[in-house]
């Protein structure tokens, strides 16, 4: 079994910043592409941030310059950290990474249950 458990969402007010982390744990033989994605109330889920087993990262327009994302391999953790942040960023935040169970399977996506961020103007 895989689980990923997000931790560090909560209230912030607007120019704030909160850190999230994810960790992946169970039968893990390796870990891919790691991100975080979000999903406001009446709106289809959106990718945040996005980091290659590489180190390339990718984000969503609206927060570059503002996010940062980062892994720690060993661990099979990633972070999110959030500056300036803005009420539009409020969302339930989740984290996502591709792994592998198995030697012989392919990589498979699994997600977290979800981190709440709220951000008041």
């Amino acid at each position: 079994q895989v689980q990923l458990v997000e931790s560090g969402g909560g209230l912030v007010q607007a120019g704030g910043s909160l850190r999230l982390s994810c960790a992946a744990s169970g039968s893990i033989i390796s870990t891919n592409a790691m991100g975080w994605y979000r999903q406001a109330p009446g709106k289809q889920r959106e990718l945040v941030a996005r980091v290659t087993n590489r180190g390339s990262t990718t984000y969503a327009d609206s927060v570059k310059g503002r996010f940062t994302i980062s892994r720690d391999k060993a661990k099979n953790m990633v972070y999110l950290q959030m500056n300036s942040l803005k009420p539009e960023d409020t969302a339930v935040y989740y984290c996502n990474a591709d792994i592998r169970k198995y030697w012989y399977s392919d990589y498979t996506t699994y997600w977290g249950q979800g981190t709440q961020v709220t951000v008041s103007s």
